[in-house]
């Protein structure tokens, strides 16, 4: 950046007790980033459901602590003016920041940390808005077909400069929303996080010294590097591995669209290669793809699986290449529609996962629900007041080497559910249930978890959305674990009638009585279920996870009588002989022909390239990979 004074990072010794001292201070800071949003925040989305992501970095912008990866470099390119102390830096626009964030709900703010007159690292928070502007309340429009059709794009602004509040750009701001007060408290909490991550770092360099601090994080981010290099040696294989998975349809009526993956190994260094994916979408579930936000999800997913005690920062990217096919649907062009991108966010775990199973699957997962479920409600209540809820919900994670797929869990670990009590206190809905759903998550020596039944009864007029996905295709099993069920939609009316709901749709007209049945999928089994221990199993059948039937006909367990269970399941064994790698239910064409029958609802069309978005080869994305690095150009306007 011209005309500031980034920090040098000495080459200095930092002892093991000072390191481990400033390692736990900075993880508190994080979380105390955490609590300062979530006791100032109105909306439940970040309140309730916790759906923000701090971090603090180095003076080169390198995450040291946090969740989503470090996205600085990306946002100041397109900053034409130096950064200050007292800056605070806004923005929304996926286009505008490399894809740092995926929608214009998240609004990301940036406030550089200055010791004397030297840039010595970042304090950064983005959180999701329930209405960012548009057409529809939540501004999450299914039908989008540009993201000029979704709301308001703010460009990197400074929101502050040199401490003072641009008053004029925040009004203007919050003159494009519907709930300004809300979106105002929720923005000064983001800032007040970030301020309050400012303040630590400040007082670690009061205690230890400038020099001392900056040598701690770089010593941080050293061993997160040689502890990952050593896993990539022992979890990625040299040889081109390949998985793929399906996003089932755009929101208008195309689909399923191809998420293909390709890993492998190169000494040390790991590629993953997206080349194979379908074009963009023409609906809004294409997903801007930061390659440094993926580099993120790839390290926490191998370090969840084979090494938790690692910590999470940037230090391990040098030894991991991202190729992102431009065009494509994780790597659209301007000006595609992202609002429904959460899909694609979280199916890309199912794949990396699939992937990476191909040489060890009992050290892997199967399949969860892979997706992020929501439910829009929105209208004027009998005063005239304007209300609208957003709610997250969970499906089934699946089953893993280390136990049971856990029951309506979001894919997130931090996200949280909204507490009844607080969408009956605060919005015009009650809710007649809350429970997993029967026989949903795949069978396995580990079941996959049980999705989500929530039924939501509405008392005022209004209007629904609804954004869920594995509708049509299955969440796979592994190693003989079987497939999750599908999701499901079921709008009863207040007059006995019912409906089948598409897994995308807006503007759906309900009235007092009327209860929306909201079923996520489950997630797929791990190993062979006739291996389950019978009790186990009869354990789960009598906490009604599990129904006798499906007891019987896929852990071949007849409750109470072990001998007949015995039998059973020899006689299951032989008739089934070899156990499948991956189960991913029928192929897609007979999903195809049934799926009216078995869904209630039309196929997609299959998807077709869009004449204005050509999708680079893969030989020209790996080429450019090589040559020039992994950090995608920003599409813009211009570009």
């Amino acid at each position: 950046m011209d005309g500031v004074k980034i920090a040098d990072i000495p080459q200095i010794e930092v002892d093991p007790v000072t390191l481990d001292i400033v390692e736990g201070a900075l993880k508190s800071a994080r979380f105390e980033m955490d609590a300062v949003l979530f006791r100032t925040a109105m909306s439940p989305v970040i309140r309730e459901q916790h759906d923000e992501f701090p971090m603090l970095t180095d003076p080169k912008g390198r995450m040291v602590v946090g969740q989503f990866g470090s996205y600085i470099s990306e946002m100041l390119d397109t900053i034409d003016e130096p950064v200050r102390p007292g800056d605070v830096i806004l923005t929304s626009d996926p286009y505008k920041c490399g894809g740092s964030i995926s929608h214009i709900n998240d609004w990301l703010v940036c406030l550089p940390i200055f010791w004397d007159d030297e840039l010595i690292g970042w304090a950064s928070m983005f959180g999701h808005q329930m209405d960012a502007g548009g057409p529809l309340p939540g501004s999450l429009p299914t039908g989008a077909q540009t993201i000029f059709g979704e709301g308001v794009r703010i460009p990197p602004v400074k929101i502050f400069r040199e401490g003072v509040l641009n008053q004029d750009v925040l009004d203007l701001i919050l003159n494009n929303v519907r709930m300004p007060e809300m979106n105002r408290a929720d923005l000064m909490g983001i800032i007040a996080g970030c301020r309050t991550g400012e303040k630590r770092v400040l007082e670690l360099c009061e205690r230890f010294g400038k020099e001392t601090y900056l040598a701690a994080c770089q010593a941080l981010l050293d061993r997160t590097y040689s502890a990952m290099a050593k896993l990539i040696l022992a979890a990625i294989p040299e040889e081109p591995q390949s998985f793929e998975d399906w996003i089932d349809d755009d929101g208008l009526g195309n689909g399923p669209y191809k998420m293909k993956l390709t890993i492998w190994r190169e000494g040390e260094h790991a590629y993953f290669d997206w080349s194979g994916t379908d074009p963009q979408a023409l609906g809004p579930v294409n997903f801007y793809l930061s390659e440094a936000m993926f580099k993120m999800f790839i390290g926490v997913y191998l370090i969840m699986v084979f090494d938790p005690q690692i910590l999470f920062n940037d230090g391990f990217y040098p030894l991991l290449h991202v190729v992102i096919p431009s065009g494509s649907l994780l790597h659209p062009k301007f000006p595609s529609a992202l609002g429904c991108r959460t899909h694609a966010l979280s199916r890309l775990f199912d794949v990396l996962g699939g992937a990476l199973a191909r040489k060890s699957p009992e050290h892997t997962t199967a399949a969860g629900y892979g997706t992020s479920p929501y439910m829009l409600y929105s209208g004027w209540d009998g005063k005239g007041d304007f209300f609208y809820l957003m709610e997250i919900s969970y499906g089934g994670i699946p089953g893993r080497p280390i136990g049971d797929g856990m029951d309506g869990h979001s894919w997130w670990p931090l996200f949280q559910n909204i507490p009844t009590e607080y969408l009956e206190a605060y919005y015009p809905v009650r809710i007649d249930g809350y429970t997993t759903v029967q026989d949903s998550g795949g069978a396995g020596f580990h079941r996959g978890g049980n999705g989500i039944e929530k039924r939501y009864i509405y008392l005022e007029p209004g209007e629904i959305s609804i954004h869920d996905d594995r509708w049509l295709t299955y969440p796979w099993g592994i190693l003989g674990g079987t497939p999750g069920m599908r999701s499901e939609k079921i709008l009863r009316r207040a007059d006995g009638t019912e409906e089948l709901l598409p897994s995308k749709c807006d503007e759906v007209q309900v009235g007092p009585g009327d209860v929306l049945v909201y079923r996520t999928a489950g997630g797929g089994g791990w190993k062979d279920p006739l291996e389950r221990p019978a009790e186990t199993v009869e354990a789960d059948v009598a906490k009604g996870l599990v129904s006798k039937e499906k007891a019987e006909r896929d852990y071949g367990v007849v409750v109470g009588d072990a001998d007949a269970t015995e039998k059973l399941r020899a006689r299951l064994r032989e008739e089934r002989g070899d156990v499948l790698d991956f189960d991913f239910g029928p192929s897609l064409d007979e999903i195809r022909e049934r799926a009216q029958a078995e869904t209630g609802h039309e196929p997609p069309s299959p998807p077709q390239p869009l004449p204005w978005a050509p999708v680079e080869s893969a030989e020209e994305a790996l080429r450019r990979v090589r040559e020039k690095g992994d950090r995608q150009t920003t599409l813009s306007e211009a570009t």
